[in-house]
């Protein structure tokens, strides 16, 4: 899923941070440079201006070299997807058998099948394939968000249905179309190539 598909939605121009705002809505206020988005400590989150349903991101980011930090202090951010449900960053490369607090944990609720993660100060990929929650038309929720992850291309989530937006989510609108947001920790992580096809919510159901 590496390859970007011709009707994909460039997130990051490479440039600047047209298309993105802070979290509180003012100017999004992290470092650009060669085609690098750098974690500014202390700016806060940064969030798409666009907000979507169904889709498949592509993104990759790079871990600070941090030896003497552990556990949630080594490297950590995160990857909000409609801005309610945390995919983990962090350094958790050699860890044998990675929770539900590791590089690849849907935050809390499900731990990475396997121990994905590269070494810091190399470049890692995500590609997610992400399907928002249904409601029904009193907004109760009949079917939760669901979503598939590789990690430096090996599958880390398999289809796994969300138990509802993350510690730290922007609402819990979960029927609603959301953005992409990621998290401001205080660690300078790294980002690039971030990418997004939108997918049709459901197909033909002629023959």
């Amino acid at each position: 899923m590496g390859n970007k598909p011709e009707n994909a939605i460039v997130l990051f121009n490479g440039k600047d941070l047209n298309g993105w705002h802070a979290r509180n809505g003012g100017d999004a206020g992290w470092e650009v440079s060669d085609g690098v988005i750098t974690v500014k400590k202390g700016t806060g989150d940064i969030v798409t201006d666009q907000k979507f349903t169904d889709f498949m991101l592509h993104l990759e980011w790079m871990e600070p070299d941090m030896p003497e930090a552990t556990g949630q202090a080594k490297g950590n951010s995160g990857v909000y997807l409609q801005g309610r449900y945390e995919v983990q960053v962090l350094d958790s490369y050699g860890i044998e058998v990675p929770g539900m607090g590791d590089c690849g944990a849907i935050y809390n609720q499900h731990a990475p099948l396997v121990n994905a993660c590269k070494p810091a100060l190399e470049w890692q990929t995500y590609d997610m394939v992400f399907r928002g929650a249904r409601v029904d038309d009193d907004g109760n929720v009949v079917d939760q968000a669901r979503v598939t992850i590789m990690q430096n291309g090996q599958i880390i989530h398999n289809n796994v249905e969300m138990q509802g937006p993350t510690g730290g989510a922007m609402d819990e609108n979960v029927g609603e179309p959301g953005p992409l947001l990621l998290q401001d920790h205080g660690n300078p992580i790294k980002y690039r190539n971030i990418w997004l096809v939108e997918l049709p919510l459901k197909g033909s159901d002629k023959y």
